[in-house]
């Protein structure tokens, strides 16, 4: 009896001690600010709204906590269009070993509202509208037409952090190709480094 009781309070602390991280367990507020720090360009500051896409920030929050984009690339830089990134093949054909439901109305879900303007996180995914799993897009245009209501917005930049958005951009372009403007894996050394992603406020919207 006495081991049941210290390893069921083993097993209490482990779970508390988990969830007072902010990812490991459901989300509880509105906002989280991420800053998302790219080698030899600085920190992109990005507001992830849980309130509009719920299991989209969940997921990416999962991922920050893991650490899994320390060390991944942006692959893809289209003008006037977006930035990619968060391939774990760096060539836009990885995925992270779990897939979320799409957040955006053509797959039936009617709560997130973000609009695809220049300035928006989203999450890229396949031909399937539940097929997204790390990979996002920053826009660098305004995408409005071609991409709301077939992608989950997430999140917004800091203005102040569009700059080093653009600079990524400008970084990446001679060196792109094909329809999506990728760079190739020969380039692999041309493609901006995440050094790494976390997490440095949380608040709830009034």
């Amino acid at each position: 009896m006495k081991n049941t009781i210290l390893k069921i309070a083993a097993l209490l602390l482990l779970v508390a001690v988990m969830c007072a991280s902010f990812t490991a367990c459901e989300p509880t507020y509105d906002v989280y600010v991420v800053d998302i720090e790219v080698e030899n360009f600085g920190i992109i500051t990005v507001r992830l709204n849980h309130r509009n896409a719920p299991a989209t920030v969940k997921n990416f929050l999962k991922l920050v906590e893991e650490d899994f984009y320390d060390g991944l690339t942006f692959h893809r830089a289209q003008e006037n269009f977006v930035i990619q990134g968060g391939c774990p093949k760096g060539d836009g054909t990885g995925n992270s070993s779990e897939y979320i439901k799409g957040e955006f109305s053509a797959n039936g879900f009617v709560g997130n509202t973000i609009r695809h303007e220049a300035g928006v996180i989203s999450m890229a995914r396949g031909d399937s509208m539940n097929s997204a799993s790390c990979q996002f897009f920053i826009t660098i245009g305004d995408a409005r037409s071609s991409l709301d209501g077939l992608y989950a917005g997430f999140g917004y930049v800091n203005d102040e952090s569009m700059e080093v958005v653009y600079a990524i951009a400008e970084a990446m372009y001679p060196y792109t190709s094909g329809k999506y403007g990728t760079i190739s894996l020969t380039y692999k050394d041309k493609q901006p480094v995440i050094k790494d992603i976390r997490v440095v406020d949380q608040y709830n919207l009034g």
